[in-house]
C-alpha cells in the first residue's frame, strides 16, 4: 500500500461489495455508517443495528473506532453511547485487519461472545452471570425495541420538525403556538 488514504478507499470499496449497506457522511471516507444484521443462532438474530465508523488519519496502522446507533443490550456496549469495549478494535488493531474483519469476524465474536468480566454495560454483565435466560430475554426484547430493520434507515436526529409539528393538533401554525393569544 503506498498510503494510509488509497488503503482507506479500498477497504471501505472491499466492505461496500461485500454486500453491507454503507452510508457515507461526507466525501472523505473517514466517517460512515454501516448496517449490522446480528449473527444466526444467537439472541441477536433479527437484529438490525446501524454502526458508526470513524477512520482515524492514521488508518490502517491505528483502529477505527466503532459505535452502535441504536441500543444494543449487551455487557461489552456501553447502552447509553454505543461505544464497544473490544480487545481487538482498542488494544490488539493491526494493520493486517480490514473494515471487513470488523463485520465479518469482531462484531460477530462480540455478540456470539460477550466477555461479563470486561463490562461497560455493568446491569447487562451481572444479569448475564445470575441468569443467562433472563439475560437473553432481555436481549431480544431490546432486538425487538430498537433493532428492528425499519429503525436502521432512520437516524434518531432525522425526526423532522414538521412530523413533531403534526402532532400537536392545538395549534395551525407554528406562529401562533409562538405568539400565544392576544390581550383582550
Amino acid at each position: 500500500m503506498s498510503s494510509p488514504s488509497k488503503r482507506r478507499e479500498m477497504d471501505l470499496m472491499k466492505l461496500m461489495m461485500s454486500d453491507y449497506k454503507v452510508e457515507m457522511v461526507n466525501d472523505v471516507m473517514q466517517e460512515f455508517y454501516v448496517e449490522f444484521n446480528g449473527p444466526k443462532d444467537s439472541p441477536y438474530q433479527g437484529g438490525v443495528w446501524r454502526i458508526r465508523v470513524e477512520l482515524p488519519d492514521a488508518y490502517p496502522y491505528k483502529s477505527p473506532s466503532i459505535g452502535f446507533v441504536n441500543k444494543i443490550y449487551h455487557p461489552n456496549v456501553d447502552e447509553m453511547s454505543g461505544s464497544v469495549c473490544l480487545d481487538v478494535i482498542n488494544q490488539t488493531w493491526s494493520p493486517m485487519f480490514d473494515l471487513v474483519n470488523v463485520f465479518e469476524v469482531f462484531l460477530p465474536q462480540l455478540l456470539l461472545y460477550p466477555n461479563p468480566s470486561d463490562p461497560l454495560n455493568g446491569e447487562a454483565a451481572a444479569l448475564m452471570m445470575r441468569d443467562r435466560t433472563a439475560y437473553e430475554q432481555r436481549v431480544k426484547e431490546y432486538c425487538e425495541k430498537y433493532a428492528k430493520p425499519e429503525d436502521v434507515g432512520a437516524k434518531p436526529e432525522e425526526k423532522s420538525s414538521d412530523e413533531e409539528l403534526s402532532d400537536d393538533d392545538d395549534y395551525a401554525s407554528e406562529d401562533e403556538q409562538v405568539a400565544g393569544k392576544a390581550d383582550p
